[in-house]
Parts: structure tokens; sequence; C-alpha cells
């Protein structure tokens, strides 16, 4: 297994201390913005979120007059994090308390009688807290008078499960809530982007949420008091995945491991359950159960006994069961390896969590940025986290190769996201001409400022989305289909900066004039071409950036000289290490193959027996063309002979 993104930090305790409110450094962000109406926090999981929408809604109840909270998480076994939690103590003027009888997560009712429960709650006359799941949420209000939401506030977790389209339950209710009523609302969430294109909010809905309270993983990570490093790494496996498993499971260490879907490509040879055991048998032997809380103690090989959770299982009663013990447990010794399917991802708390593992690649980037965050959490005794995903390997001989690597490319941008969110964030201006004040709202002190000759100006709504929302602009970019196959382009990086990135810009922020519209994408393309680099000093004192594997003075830093660079091109060298050259090769012709005619069996023909021989005569000594050959009829020609290959091989396999 490869590291792709290996980051290390200062420890600093800066976002883990508190102040004499007992708020961590993000929560005391958010509480400084409570009197606001609509709240949008954008946060990476563990940074306490669901403290800081507790402290949000104590105050709006005792001092801005709202009359009721309802929190809504996505999945029961998140309603953990709402649970009643002791605050004075600590500095705040109330404790977090929920009556059990309101607290819709902690009882195993039905929907329907969960309903009742939240009507009966909207009027009753004294009650004043509510937690429940989203779909109790969105089943509950459907139809209701929306006078009864009045002044009632909303901590909606996990916000990015809404979007824009009109067939989003929680997006509908969100707008419902800005539209008709005079409700509060508080989103928060740690990854403001989907899998899919569709935005999370309208441009007018998001604008009611302006400006956004942001807290990336850097600040997050480097503020922290005992982890220390993150690593995000991936592994290829050919066939069963099950046979990598002992290559990247270390049973010493606190670990997540998601197995795939069923009906996924990667899951298909074997029902759930018999995974779960061959797993489980590489772990070591169950010597015994417990039956309570559905836990297997399992004897590795050297003879120690780890306690093994399965959330795999069917049976409700035991899913029940072991996520009770999931929620309740308190030390580091109540569990070792926790196995799950679709369970254990967004707001699953377990601190002690070293590793996760997952297996094959998941719909979105979302999901790998929520799971990468069950291991990122502060606690003694743990100071490296590392996420590995089990790929399958790209295969010619496989009839799903295309699928293959479209797979891998988004784990290509799933590591760039996460390198470009967990390093230091560079903040660009325009660089003044020497006869001209500075006009630029940066502070000079600021150490990650960076000065860009040609840069646009930024205006107030330019400004905002820059300081706002980069990240998930950035997010959006890596996720794009066009700019993934743009990746390993030969001559690509115009149509990357000059095309791609500005339809996205257009496609998101559709009130943008081009002027505005090109001067956040400059901000974005600079983003994405210093992702992740330091600045070095030379003994002259001059300040030098690494960008597209050349060291630029920041003194000549040109917007022009950026976009002239393919700011991708970086992530296949990095990624380009740890393969080898067989399955570099099958990609690349996957990659042109779909960029672009698709070969006939008659032109690949004519191609070999006519074209190769003339190649050979201008190229002596080589047998045949690259498919990375800068000349357009030597790639034809090397994709004609991966075509006849692959031909013949689904012949002799027939």
């Amino acid at each position: 297994m490869t590291n792709l993104v290996e980051v290390q930090y200062a420890q600093t305790g800066k976002s883990s201390h508190t102040n004499k409110l007992g708020m961590r450094e993000m929560q005391a962000m958010v509480y400084a913005q409570r009197n606001r109406q609509h709240l949008l926090v954008k946060a990476p999981p563990a940074s306490g979120k669901s403290r800081a929408m507790m402290f949000v809604a104590i105050d709006k109840l005792v001092n801005q007059g709202v009359k009721k909270v309802i929190v809504a998480v996505p999945q029961q076994n998140i309603g953990r994090s709402f649970k009643d939690t002791p605050l004075k103590k600590f500095g705040f003027f109330e404790d977090w308390r929920v009556a059990p009888y309101w607290n819709l997560c902690l009882n195993a009712g039905s929907e329907y009688s969960k309903k009742s429960v939240v009507r009966e709650f909207i009027d009753h006359p004294t009650a004043t807290k509510l937690v429940c799941t989203h779909v109790t949420l969105l089943n509950s209000l459907n139809g209701i008078d929306a006078r009864k939401l009045d002044n009632v506030f909303f901590g909606i977790d996990e916000f990015h499960h809404g979007s824009a389209d009109e067939d989003n339950r929680l997006g509908t209710l969100i707008r419902r809530l800005l539209n008709e009523t005079s409700a509060h609302i508080l989103a928060m969430t740690g990854s403001y982007f989907r899998g899919d294109a569709v935005p999370v909010m309208r441009p007018e809905d998001e604008a009611r949420f302006q400006p956004t309270i942001n807290y990336n993983y850097y600040q997050q990570l480097n503020g922290y008091k005992w982890l220390k490093s993150l690593g995000i790494g991936y592994s290829f496996f050919q066939g069963n995945y099950l046979t990598a498993i002992p290559d990247v499971l270390d049973t010493t260490k606190k670990t997540l491991i998601h197995i795939p879907h069923p009906n996924s490509k990667t899951g298909a040879f074997m029902n759930k359950h018999d995974q779960v055991a061959e797993i489980l048998r590489y772990i070591g032997a169950v010597v015994d159960r417990d039956y309570n809380h559905y836990l297997y103690k399992v004897k590795t090989p050297d003879g120690r006994i780890l306690t093994v959770g399965n959330l795999v299982e069917d049976k409700k009663e035991q899913r029940d069961a072991l996520q009770s013990y999931l929620q309740r447990m308190n030390s580091r010794d109540s569990l070792d390896i926790l196995i799950a399917l679709g369970t254990a991802k967004e707001g699953f708390d377990w601190e002690w969590c070293e590793h996760c593992i997952t297996i094959g690649i998941r719909a979105s980037l979302t999901e790998v940025v929520q799971i990468i965050g069950r291991c990122t959490r502060d606690c003694e005794g743990k100071t490296h986290a590392q996420f590995t995903n089990l790929i399958p390997c790209p295969d010619a001989v496989q009839d799903d190769v295309a699928m293959a690597v479209n797979d891998f490319l988004k784990a290509i941008s799933a590591s760039l996201l996460m390198e470009q969110v967990m390093a230091p964030k560079w903040n660009f201006k325009t660089k003044p001409d020497e006869d001209k004040p500075e006009k630029s709202g940066i502070s000079n002190e600021d150490e990650h400022v960076i000065e860009v000759k040609g840069l646009p100006t930024l205006n107030d709504k330019t400004k905002a989305i820059v300081e706002s929302d980069l990240d998930t602009l950035v997010a959006t970019t890596l996720s794009d289909k066009n700019i993934r196959e743009a990746i390993i382009g030969e001559g690509m990086a115009e149509m990357i900066t000059e095309v791609y990135i500005p339809k996205i810009i257009r496609d998101t922020y559709p009130d943008l004039t081009e002027e505005e519209v090109d001067a956040v994408a400059q901000h974005t393309i600079l983003t994405i071409a210093t992702q992740g680099e330091q600045v070095t000093v030379d003994d002259t004192g001059n300040k030098f950036i690494k960008i597209a594997n050349k060291f630029v003075n920041l003194n000549d830093l040109d917007i022009n000289l950026i976009a002239g660079i393919n700011p991708f091109q970086r992530a296949y060298e990095v990624v380009s290490k740890s393969l080898t050259p067989e399955t570099l090769r099958t990609i690349q012709y996957v990659i042109e193959d779909k960029r672009s005619e698709h070969l006939t069996d008659e032109e690949a023909i004519l191609l070999f027996t006519k074209y190769l021989p003339k190649w050979r005569e201008e190229n002596p000594g080589k047998d045949k063309p690259e498919i990375t050959d800068g000349d357009p009829t030597a790639r034809r020609i090397a994709m004609a002979i991966e075509h006849l290959r692959n031909l013949k091989r689904r012949k002799l396999a027939q």
C-alpha cells in the first residue's frame, strides 16, 4: 500500500483548546454568529459541529425568543452526538438536555409512531427540544400548516443530503422553511458538495445563508493535541479483494472496514455474510460470541483476543443491540475492529479509530471525505490516522476495464481534494503596480498570501465566493468528468482552464458576469495548481513555490504562467509512482479510446498491417509506438495494436 497523501501536523492544540465558555475554536466561530437567522457551517468530521449546534440552539431558546428546537440527523445512530451533554461545568450557562420521549433516535418505534410524536411536540405547550432523523422530520412535516413552524429553530446535520433538485425532499423542506416561515435554520456539513452534479442549494437560497462559516481540515488537524499525521493510500487487487485483506489489515490498529455493496462489481462474487466470515477468518479464530451485543471475540495467530463488531447483519434486533453498544462505549478497549456496509460513515463517533479500510470505489467524493473523518478524531494514544482504499486493478482482460479506469480517476480526484483541504490554503491577491497603492483587503501579515501578476481584482460578490466556497468549487471541479478525462491529455491545459472550469463556475453561480466568472476561475486554477505545495527560501532570500515540478520565484508569479500548465498533470505523476507500466498503459489506452473515435476491427487491421510497418521504417530499433506518442497517427497505431490484442483475448476466451 502506497500513500498518495501523507500530511504531518504541528500539534498546536489550538483546535481542541476551549475558551471560557467551553468552546473549541470552530464552535466559538459559530457561536459568534448565533444571532443570525440562517447559518451555514462547513467544517470537517470530528471538528465539534454537534456541540456547536447545541450552543446556538440553547442561546436561541433562552436569549432570542425561539420557541422550539428540532435537530435532524441522517441516521438514527448519529443521534448519539446529541445525547444529554454537560456544558455548564465547562463554562456555558446551560446544559444540553433532551427528554428521552423527545429523542426519537434513542427508541426503536416505527416511523408512523415517530411522526405522531413530532406533531405532538410541535403542538406541546412546554416541550422545547426534539432530536430525530431526516426521514422522520420529512414525514412529519409533510402537509403540516407552515404557521406552526414559525419561530422554530431547525438544526440540520449533514446538510449535503439536501439538494436543489425538485425531487429532493430535504431540499424542498429547506426552501419551504425559507420562503413560507420565520423559522431559524442552522445547516451543518463536513462536505458541502455532492457526488452528482446537483448543487446542495439554489443560488438564491444560498444567498440567505451568506456569509458561510468555514473551518477547514488544516485548521482542525494542525490544531490537534495528539494526532500528528494522516495518510491516504490506495492498494490495488486483482480478482477477489479478500486476498488483499492480509496486506492492508493491521490488527493492532483500531480499524473500521467498509465492505463493498453486494450489487457492485467488487462485492458481487460472494454474499455479504460470507464476506464478513472470510474477513473474520483472516483476523483469527472466533472463540466466543457476546449475544447481548452481537460481538465476536476473535483470537489472533499471536494470541491476542480482539473484540469485533458486525454491522452487516440483516436482523434488526442484532443491529440495534450492536448500535446501542457502539453508542455507549466509553473506552479504548471496548472495540478493536468494526465491519460495516452502508452504516458507520457520516456522524459515527469512534474516537479511537485509527484506520479506515474502504473496499471498492465509493459513489462520491462526499462519501470518501466522510469515511476519512471516522479516523481523524483526536484522542490520547493516537498519533497517526490512516485511510486505505482497496481498488480493483485495471486489467485489459476485464470487460469492464473502462469502469475500472473511471473509478481510478475518481480516486485521483479524491486524493487531490483531501490534499487541498488538509494543507495550508494560499490566499491570492493581485500584485499592485509599483505606481499604484495596494487595494487588497488581505493583510500583508498573512503568511499564506501570494501576490500574482495579472490576477483580476475581486469585487464583493466574487470575494465572498473565493473566501467561503473555494474548497467546494475545487471539489466540484475535481469530480467533473471532462476534467478527469483530460488529466493526461496532451495540450489540454487550455481546454481545462478556458472552457471546463469557467463552465462549472457559470453553472454554479449563474448570476455572475463573464468578468466575475473569469476572476473566480483564475483563483480556482491557482488553488489547484499550487495545492499542497510549500514556499521555500534560497540563500539570497528569494521565495519559490513549486508548480508543475518547477520552482517559480514568487516575485515573478504571473497568472498567464499558471493558466498555461495542466494543473492536473501533477495528480497523474503522483499516482504513477505506485503503478506498474502495464497498468499505466491500460489506463492510457482506455482514456485515449474514450476521447477519440472508437476503432473498428477493419481500421485496426489496416493500421496494423499497413501503417505499423511504415512506422517501424521511420523509427528504426523500435517495435511499436506508445499510446503517449506525440504523433496522432502513432497513437492510433498503438490503439490498433491494443484493440487487436483484446479482440484475440475475447475470441480465445470464447
